[in-house]
Order: structure tokens, then C-alpha cells, then sequence
């Protein structure tokens, strides 16, 4: 069965911008690549406070359909990804 989900990235300022894509597509493909997935680049902003020493980060929102059973995977990528803040 499908949900609907939604995640913020808070990727690192310093990555470029086909690095940040590459990380994106790389994420959703753990996902199944949802069909319907809807990502929202908000860009590089100044975070509400700093975290460890970084002050800006890239948001990115993203919106998609997903089976529960393959969210560990997708969780731990993400929690091994030193490109998010």
C-alpha cells in the first residue's frame, strides 16, 4: 500500500547544483521512483541557526508516493549522506 510522504533536504551551500541533483536522483531511485513525485527547490538559504559550522544550506522539499518497506533503506541513505546538514 502507497502513502503520500513529504521530506525537507537540507543539503550543505558549498555542493553544486548537479551534485545536489545527482544526490536527489540517487535518493529516489531507493524510493522505486515514485511517478508522481513533485520536488520543490527552495535554493540556498540562511538556516534559523547554525548548525555545527554551517549557516547557509540548500532546501529542497519533496512530495511523493512511497511503500513503507522501503524507507530503512532510503533512511539510512540519507543518514549516511555527508552532503546534508
Amino acid at each position: 500500500m502507497l502513502r503520500q510522504y513529504e521530506a525537507v533536504y537540507i543539503f550543505d551551500s558549498g555542493l553544486e547544483d548537479t551534485a545536489i541533483n545527482e544526490r536527489l536522483d540517487r535518493f529516489h531511485a531507493l524510493l522505486g521512483g515514485p511517478a508522481d513525485l513533485k520536488l520543490d527547490h527552495w535554493g540556498r538559504r540562511q538556516l534559523a541557526y547554525p548548525i555545527g559550522r554551517k549557516e547557509q544550506g540548500y532546501y529542497v522539499v519533496a512530495r511523493y508516493n512511497a511503500d513503507a518497506k522501503v524507507l530503512p533503506e532510503y533512511e539510512r541513505a540519507l543518514k549516511l549522506d555527508d552532503g546534508i546538514i
